[in-house]
């Protein structure tokens, strides 16, 4: 037995060798290839440093960034029947809910909740992609609803972020009739006078486009985010003609006039109180959390801030 190669050079090898690097510890951007460290990645919103490509974000994260502090309440949802049509393609509908939700952690595809923005009280809900691609079925239709009534009840704004790929095959009709159910809600808060904003971020498509993630006050959306009812491919296939460039991307649909804003997601949330509170008929927000100057009343107070100036010499 040589001592030497079996049990000396093993034990240097293992002190001096190079510990492994955990995958996820960096990420690739998907449009420029720049390779993002978690933590500044994070810091930035999931939005590139190098190339301001915006990537996936979770609804949670979206709300820690959005609320004061990142504090927020959760809005309590209604919980459809999981199967009505026992539907089964590959996988049954139940199995595919239960990899979804252990893949995000989340009960289904959108959150809804409530605190404040900038000091301003709003009620928001949001999309997450992540789960059966954002996909509008029952319980997406009953969050809406359920954001909408505890708007008016709290007479508070809606934020809306959408992000799916349409209508929820697996239940049917039941997913396209919460297009009609979703615009009832919408109409709510327009009779209550309450704003209800909408942030398309990538991508936004199929029946959610048309119903309510276009039928907001104000529409802003989050840069080169595909925003459509059918896609450029399925369009360019049917027509036989080819698209122009940047076909039905953000920039595309402000020039064209069917959004008001396309704003970075790092500027966002201060848009989005500025809209808000105009619209709330607010005054501007604070900028500093800095409680307002002590308003002078007497003449002797200016005087004693003011000091009068010396005359002028002939």
């Amino acid at each position: 037995m040589n001592w030497i190669s079996n049990y000396v050079r093993p034990k240097i090898n293992s002190l001096f060798s190079r510990r492994e690097v955990p995958e996820n510890l960096w990420t690739k951007c998907d449009n420029c290839g720049q390779m993002l460290f978690h933590r500044e990645l994070s810091n930035n919103l999931n939005v590139c440093t190098n190339c301001n490509h915006h990537m996936p974000i979770t609804p949670r994260d979206r709300f820690t960034a959005l609320f004061d502090g990142g504090i927020f309440t959760e809005v309590a949802v209604p919980r459809p029947i999981d199967d009505p049509l026992k539907f089964r393609d590959q996988k049954k509908y139940p199995d595919r809910l239960k990899a979804a939700q252990k893949q995000t952690g989340e009960q289904e595809a959108m959150l809804v909740a409530e605190g404040e923005m900038g000091r301003t009280p709003i009620v928001a809900a949001a999309q997450d992609f992540s789960f059966m691609a954002g996909s509008m079925g029952m319980y997406v239709g009953n969050a809406i609803i359920a954001a909408a009534e505890r708007a008016v009840e709290l007479k508070r704004p809606l934020i809306l972020f959408s992000a799916a790929g349409g209508a929820r095959m697996q239940e049917g009709i039941l997913s396209l009739m919460q297009m009609p159910r979703t615009t009832v809600a919408v109409q709510m808060l327009k009779e209550a006078g309450l704003p209800y904003i909408v942030v398309l971020t990538h991508p936004t498509t199929g029946g959610v486009t048309a119903s309510y993630a276009m039928l907001g006050d104000v529409h802003i959306a989050e840069p080169n985010a595909l925003i459509c009812f059918a896609g450029p491919r399925v369009i360019e296939q049917t027509i036989r003609e080819t698209l122009p460039e940047g076909f039905q991307r953000a920039e595309y649909l402000l020039d064209h006039g069917m959004l008001d804003r396309v704003t970075s997601r790092t500027e966002m949330r201060d848009e989005l109180i500025t809209i808000t509170r105009m619209l709330m008929q607010q005054p501007p927000p604070v900028i500093a959390d800095l409680p307002a100057p002590a308003e002078i009343e007497s003449g002797a107070e200016v005087a004693d801030l003011d000091p009068p100036s010396e005359p002028e010499k002939a």
